[in-house]
């Protein structure tokens, strides 16, 4: 098995985290409120700068993906080094490698002979094969098991999907997600009324899990579009916030205004968009 050479982009000496760690061990050894970080005060920061990175990504600012994705690599190499202190020991040149590793070992269709090479012959060989071997070296009892419970939901389902689908557990079309999802509705449609402020506990847990049901199927929906619904929904929130934001330009500060007004403002700046 050949693994990638200097040359293809994996050697670390002209951006190495030496000097990443080196400052993490000064902090902890003369800053009070680093010397106090756990692993499990980290685990929220890791998930706030990832999410900060994703949406710098989303915005396409290479300035703020520079800063952002210089966060996420300290948190990155503050949770080795905490592993270190709490756990064992997790050298850096060893988790590079290892990921190094990894990835050349589910890559055959590049790295291996060329009987593994003329294997894939599409993304979606080279997916099948990537989650076959995934399964085989980790030795996940389930296809699930590769998917976070930690993940934010809607990327949890939209991953869900994409697993059972990999062994054939999947809609045979849109048209049939779009039934799903439709059917779901229907669902929710039964457990709901216009007033919801009566409910009991048992009537509010029926509304929540057959709401999930729809986004779960919503989640199903994008996928077999092609379309990540978590960069979708994104989308969504920053267009709200661009519309918002041009209607509230065009408000007194403490005025209040009724509906058909904010309507009225809220289609100009729809307007303007286009």
């Amino acid at each position: 098995m050949q693994h990638p050479s200097k040359g293809d982009g994996a050697g670390t000496d002209s951006c190495s985290l030496a000097p990443i760690a080196d400052l993490i061990d000064r902090l902890r050894v003369d800053c009070p409120w680093d010397r106090e970080l756990s692993l499990a005060d980290l685990r929220a920061y890791l998930i706030e700068e990832a999410h900060e990175l994703a949406a710098a990504i989303d915005e396409r600012d290479p300035a703020a993906i520079k800063e952002e994705l210089g966060d996420l690599l300290f948190e990155a190499v503050y949770v080795a080094r905490l592993t270190g202190a709490e756990l064992d020991e997790v050298p850096l040149a060893g988790a590079i490698r290892s990921v190094i590793d990894k990835m050349v070992a589910r890559h055959p269709h590049v790295f291996g002979d060329e009987k593994d090479q003329a294997k894939a012959g599409s993304a979606a060989e080279v997916a099948a094969m990537w989650e076959q071997r995934k399964r085989s070296h980790d030795g996940e009892r389930s296809v699930l098991d590769g998917v976070p419970a930690s993940l934010p939901a809607l990327v949890g389902a939209y991953r869900l999907g994409q697993k059972a689908a990999g062994i054939g557990f999947d809609w045979d079309s849109t048209e049939a997600v779009r039934a799903k999802v439709a059917e779901e509705l229907d669902e929710l449609d039964q457990e709901t009324d216009d007033d919801q402020t009566g409910q009991s506990a048992e009537a509010k847990a029926r509304v929540e899990e057959e709401l999930g049901d729809v986004l779960f199927a919503v989640a199903n929906l994008a996928r077999h579009l092609d379309v990540d619904p978590e960069r979708a929904l994104a989308a969504a929130n920053r267009k709200f916030r661009l519309r918002f934001a041009a209607m509230e330009a065009e408000l007194e500060p403490g005025g209040d205004y009724p509906l058909e007004e904010l309507e009225r403002l809220w289609e100009r700046a729809k307007r303007r968009e286009a």
